[in-house]
């Protein structure tokens, strides 16, 4: 196929240029494109790039996605890169990464021409020309790297075939056509080359906070890592601050990722090991380990956390989170994830975090509050359930005590679940009435975990109520899921990020353990099977022995849903506040948050026409 070069048009015969007026009318096309371009995301885009965001989307970097966010043309601009182009391409957006029932723009050819169409797949992975095209191609052209393909899409297209792009996790999936088809609707994805990345595309637009001039880095890295020939490796380092290390504020983190390993490493975080230690052993090696000391275990104080297409994150300028001095430890632990879905062999890594701190201390130390679910195996997911909710909470008592008169201010989210968790919110709510959304992910992975700024700051006054819900999926499990810390445990956790620092680090709940034995009696009475729930078996035995009929399924559902609680209203040394905190009551909630009806776009150039055709000069096709 021959050189990629004209902008995109629909399929019109046309008098053919000269060489030189071909290339003058190209190189002023150009330009005037990216002005407009960049007058369109006007105020979403820092000054150095239209294209702030980047992310390998397959594991070889043949694909490569660039993209940026107009939130007043609620738009999202697309740039994809397809180095070593065969015979076509596809990118979308889906539920949970898979290729069937997928919202797709395909680029395909025919052996002679090239075309450019919305379309969809059906639950057998055949692709289907959608009949509201709401993905406009702008530009089509070669580049050194590859092909260029520039395009956009709103968020919301009122189309029923189209993924509703929102807050929170999107999984984008693709695919290359290494042949040509006669149609698009020749084309099933179960034959492609295909694959899923998971990134956060509506990024908060945020203004760069000030930062101090006597700022200093540090970098904490894997010491270059042979990285394991297996799909998924966590690997542990331990690193240590110099003897001495005052106390310091942390005032911004950045990824630095080996290059040639973009694709690879998926995601990093740094913990600060737990103060009471004098000392931890020296460690680097899979997380997994046998040989992992157990004092690991103890280092899960979240300094930094990166996650794939995340840029770099900035504390607000009043604040810094602080670290080194007296109360705390010198020790850090940075745990690297690798995803090496090709099982790549020799690989050699030294990615790490690099962290830019001042001794000139801000105005507020930043805190990190956990929300949520107390680790016990009393709230437990039957097996077999498809969206099986599970909620902790922050009660108006506990913030009443702990908070300060003038409230503290979130500015920043870190949702957590472990492998069956699909949803998190947390909802802030005050006099009884549901206010505002803290953190919200409706297609969350527990592959997927990053510290994400919040679009606006929330703030949190004493007597507020802070709600986390959990949605799970125990679909593929035979008996229940309990919480805990094993990886098939579960969780349900937000640690936000704010300031000023309290006493309160951690604000959880769980159901009464008296009212869930009230629960095992009445299976146990209610049941004909032999089971044993008998208050002598520990809870995930009384678990275990759940027969999961419909009747029981519900009455746990309710059990959670008006059973008082216990309340873990936790000072950092995990000694609770003073007060009563057992058998409290399930907060009031009077009014609850309606969910945002999607905007259609009102002035959207959407065509209901054909694909369209994008000209070749040449070459394969």
């Amino acid at each position: 196929m021959a050189r990629w070069g004209s902008q995109a048009h629909p399929a019109m015969q046309v008098p053919r240029p000269s060489v030189r007026e071909a290339a003058s009318m190209y190189g002023t096309a150009v330009a005037v494109f990216l002005v407009i371009l960049v007058a369109a995301l006007q105020g979403s885009v820092p000054a150095e790039s239209p294209f702030p965001y980047h992310i390998p989307l397959d594991p070889e970097g043949t694909l490569e996605l660039s993209w940026n966010v107009s939130y007043v043309q609620e738009t999202v601009h697309f740039q994809l890169l397809v180095r070593d182009f065969k015979a076509g391409v596809l990118f979308g957006m889906s539920d949970r990464g898979e290729l069937e029932n997928a919202d797709l723009v395909v680029l395909w050819t025919n052996g002679d021409r090239a075309y450019f169409g919305d379309a969809w797949s059906d639950p057998s992975g055949q692709i289907h020309l959608d009949s509201q095209q709401d993905y406009q191609l702008l530009q089509a052209r070669r580049t050194p790297e590859g092909l260029c393909l520039l395009f956009k899409r709103p968020f919301s297209t009122c189309d029923p075939r189209d993924y509703l792009i929102e807050d929170g996790t999107v999984h984008l999936v693709y695919g290359i056509l290494e042949q040509p088809f006669p149609s698009l609707e020749a084309i099933n994805t179960s034959v492609l080359q295909t694959g899923l990345q998971r990134v956060q595309l509506l990024k908060p637009n945020i203004s760069t906070p000030t930062l101090p001039s006597d700022m200093l880095t540090m970098e904490i890295r894997a010491p270059d890592v042979l990285v394991p020939g297996q799909e998924t490796t966590y690997w542990c380092y331990i690193s240590e601050l110099p003897d001495g290390f005052a106390r310091h504020h942390i005032v911004m983190y950045e990824p630095i990722v080996t290059k040639g390993n973009e694709a690879l490493v998926h995601h990093m975080e740094v913990f600060q090991c737990a103060a009471e230690f004098e000392s931890v052993p020296r460690f680097s090696g899979p997380c997994d380990s046998k040989m992992k000391p157990d004092r690991l275990n103890y280092c899960r104080h979240v300094l930094a956390a990166w996650a794939l297409g995340a840029k770099a994150f900035y504390y607000p300028e009043e604040a810094g989170l602080a670290f080194g001095g007296p109360g705390s430890s010198r020790f850090l632990r940075l745990e690297v994830h690798y995803h090496n879905p090709l099982k790549i062999q020799g690989r050699h890594d030294s990615s790490g975090i690099r962290l830019y701190y001042t001794a000139t201390l801000r105005r507020f130390n930043a805190g990190i509050m956990e929300l949520g679910l107390v680790y016990t195996p009393v709230m437990a997911v039957p097996p077999q359930e498809i969206a099986f909710v599970l909620t902790g909470y922050c009660t108006d008592k506990c913030t009443q005590m702990a908070l300060p008169p003038s409230g503290i201010h979130i500015f920043a989210s870190q949702l957590h679940t472990h492998l069956t968790g699909r949803k998190v919110v947390t909802v802030l709510a005050r006099d009884g009435r549901e206010r505002e959304i803290v953190n919200r992910d409706d297609h969350y992975s527990p592959h997927f975990q990053e510290i994400r700024m919040l679009k606006k700051v929330v703030s949190v006054h004493p007597g507020d109520v802070l709600i986390t819900s959990c949605t799970y999926n125990t679909g593929d499990r035979t008996l229940a899921t309990v919480g805990g810390f094993g990886i098939l445990e579960e969780m349900c956790v937000n640690y936000v990020h704010y300031y000023p620092q309290t006493q309160l680090e951690l604000c959880k709940s769980a159901v009464d353990t008296g009212f869930l034995q009230k629960y095992f009696h009445l299976v146990n009475r209610f049941n004909s099977e032999e089971v044993c729930t008998c208050p002598q078996a520990s809870v995930p035995d009384q678990f275990a022995s759940v027969p999961w009929n419909s009747f029981n399924r519900n009455v746990l559902k309710a059990l959670y849903g008006f059973a008082p609680i216990s309340m873990h209203c936790n000072k950092s040394s995990a000694v609770r506040f003073q007060g009563e905190w057992s058998l409290q009551p399930l907060p009031e909630i009077i009014s609850k948050l309606e969910e945002p009806a999607p905007r259609c776009p009102a002035s959207w150039g959407q065509s209901s026409g054909g694909p369209t055709m994008v000209s070749i000069g040449g070459g394969k096709g």
